[in-house]
């Protein structure tokens, strides 16, 4: 079959016309490829095919309850009685009726193997494309997950992804906070889409953050390549063990680092460890952990890079490390910790 058969035809009519190619029986080998790579290559198609069936299968349904020749004896019973060309069809009956018998026991076999390709085609596209699962880990929470190709899935407080393991595939979608992967042997390739990109596993453990304006990607053993456009763009990245990347989400600049694993993985212990990182980045990685929030007034202390190793609920060495700064003050209650710029007269918004 020419694939020109189908340029200007709607998903619905294509459906129609490999459901009827099917029935019949009319698809070579190389067709029936044709047909699976059409029916893989959108949902739309394989919505309509189903429909296709579904409706079909209906109308088999009510041929087979309708009565026999009931059609015909309403025709016959409602001619008059004296036109010449109506024929008693008392004895032919027994003649007329195995054709329609036998029309519907050479139906019932197409429809059978119809149901059973309806049951293929969607047992086989759950196993191709199962629905994803979400995992959570709320405020001050860091949870692991065991995903089930053997993966183990690290998600910190405050983040949110979802997991499509399908018979090709292992996918994730970290849709915000962090997360680490210890990513199980297998044939089927590992990606994590995150902020509009996609890291590529090559056999590895790697750490994917979502901050304000960029994502950094971290590698603690093997190797990851990173690349534009949730896939299709260019490649921004290609990462090995001891490195990371943080690309900014507005333009794609791309700053490459070495980084100890024990950084990388620091906040699996619930520590935050930062290297020459602005403070507002690391406030939002303390706000993750605790109820007294961390609270930066103005935009030049939020830019002041600094460098650290704290655990993450001992607010009282967070303090103590602030006020060690001299170009900041900070203040404290019960809620709250206010940091702000010494330099600054009139707090900004932050």
């Amino acid at each position: 079959m020419s694939d020109r058969r189908f340029g200007r035809m709607s998903a619905t009519e294509e459906a129609a016309h490999w459901h009827l190619l099917q029935r019949e029986g009319a698809l070579s080998a190389t067709d029936q490829q044709r047909f699976m790579d059409w029916l893989v290559a959108s949902p739309d198609h394989l919505r309509e095919y189903l429909a296709m069936a579904r409706v079909t299968a209906e109308l088999g349904e009510a041929l087979r309850t309708l009565p026999a020749d009931a059609e015909t004896d309403a025709l016959i019973a409602g001619r008059p009685a004296d036109h010449a060309n109506i024929i008693p069809l008392g004895r032919t009956r027994a003649i007329e009726h195995p054709p329609a018998r036998a029309t519907r026991r050479t139906w019932l076999p197409r429809a059978a193997a119809a149901a059973t390709l309806l049951l293929a085609v969607t047992t086989g596209w759950q196993a191709v494309s199962p629905s994803p699962r979400h995992y959570l880990a709320p405020h001050g929470e860091p949870r692991v997950f065991a995903l089930d190709d053997g993966t183990v899935l690290h998600l910190n407080a405050e983040s949110e992804a979802s997991v499509s393991l399908g018979l090709f595939h292992r996918r994730v979608a970290l849709t915000r906070g962090q997360a680490s992967f210890v990513v199980a042997p297998g044939r089927r390739p590992f990606t994590v889409r995150a902020a509009g990109m996609e890291v590529r596993d090559i056999g590895t453990t790697f750490d994917v953050s979502l901050q304000r304006d960029q994502a950094r990607f971290g590698v603690t053993e093997g190797r990851i390549h990173v690349v534009d456009e949730d896939g299709a763009g260019r490649l921004l990245a290609d990462l090995q063990a001891g490195q990371a990347a943080r690309i900014a989400q507005a333009d794609r600049r791309v700053h490459i680092s070495q980084e100890d694993s024990d950084v990388l993985t620091a906040w699996w212990d619930r520590r935050v460890v930062f290297r020459d990182e602005p403070l507002r980045d690391i406030a939002d990685r303390f706000n993750r952990m605790n109820r007294v929030r961390l609270h930066v007034d103005d935009n030049v202390a939020g830019a002041l890079r600094l460098t650290g190793n704290l655990q993450a609920n001992d607010l009282a060495s967070l303090r103590a490390f602030l006020d060690e700064q001299p170009s900041l003050a900070t203040t404290a209650d019960a809620r709250e910790i206010r940091v702000r710029s010494r330099h600054v007269l009139v707090p900004g918004a932050y």
